[in-house]
């Protein structure tokens, strides 16, 4: 890795609540990568267990923002995306993978939009098909069960069984033409992530213990450390046992603390991120 390797990271900033880039920026920053943020919305809180809270769109700060970058000569060796706040921004966000990405980047796209079942707040499948446009510029794309089915109009389901979870990665390779991590499976206690190469059938399932903890947050934690670990020269299923393992450390740290409700302790964590990079 180049001691000048820049990631940015496109998605909102929730003044509290631990998500998108109050993750984003201190996880790959702990990998020794510099980070460069570009908001797509500033809330007061996230959205999950808060009223009452504040959102500042920004949407119409996007294409400004590019021009400027494009002014200063300023790139980026991979762009990671994360929550975006509408439609609209989608096609900015394209337009800033194409002009400020650098010769041979890397894009990841987590498709945050959807969870057990359900769209978040504003989203609808419209959106979801704009997404999936999105995931075709990806090198990686890491959705969950929920965002998957969106993207390849398929119903969903609490529980899907290894054969499903194997055809419905499959589906999205071939829709996307990009690696796969598709999250959200369970066997024996455990919590897997489908692997799927981008140009080969090569499946791999990923597996890490299982902690009966539900918290916002989580996918975040996952996704950045996945694009830290994967910068760094992991291949994806090395990576997808560095984020796993990382995503479960935070959440044995957050777990007996009643107060802690609106996220993970990932900060107590990131010293352990340097034996799990060993070790995978």
């Amino acid at each position: 890795m180049s001691d000048t390797t820049k990631i940015l990271t496109i998605q909102d900033i929730s003044c509290y609540g631990q998500c998108s880039i109050t993750v984003a920026l201190p996880v790959i920053s702990a990998f020794g990568i510099e980070t460069a943020v570009l908001p797509s919305a500033v809330l007061s809180t996230h959205t999950s267990g808060f009223t009452d809270f504040t959102v500042r769109d920004l949407t119409e700060d996007l294409p400004e923002i590019r021009k400027h970058w494009e002014k200063e000569g300023i790139s980026f060796d991979a762009i990671y995306t994360g929550f975006i706040a509408s439609k609209e921004q989608l096609d900015y966000i394209k337009d800033i993978i194409e002009s400020r990405l650098k010769d041979g980047g890397l894009v990841f796209v987590d498709p945050a939009m959807a969870d057990h079942g359900e769209f978040y707040n504003g989203f609808d499948q419209e959106f979801a098909d704009a997404m999936g446009e999105l995931c075709k510029l990806g090198d990686y794309i890491l959705p969950n069960t929920t965002e998957a089915c969106y993207i390849l109009h398929k119903p969903w389901k609490e529980t899907f069984s290894k054969e499903e979870m194997l055809e419905m990665a499959n589906e999205l390779r071939a829709f996307t033409k990009r690696y796969v991590i598709l999250k959200g499976y369970e066997e024996d206690k455990k919590m897997g992530m489908i692997i799927v190469d981008k140009q080969e059938d090569t499946i791999d399932i990923v597996f890490n213990d299982k902690v009966d903890y539900v918290s916002h947050g989580t996918g975040d934690v996952f996704a950045s450390s996945f694009v830290g670990s994967t910068m760094l020269g992991k291949t994806p299923s090395s990576a997808a046992k560095v984020a796993g393992e990382f995503t479960k450390k935070a959440i044995e740290k957050t777990i007996g603390d009643e107060t802690h409700t609106y996220g993970v302790k990932f900060e107590q964590a990131i010293p352990e991120l340097y034996d799990l990079l060993k070790k995978f």
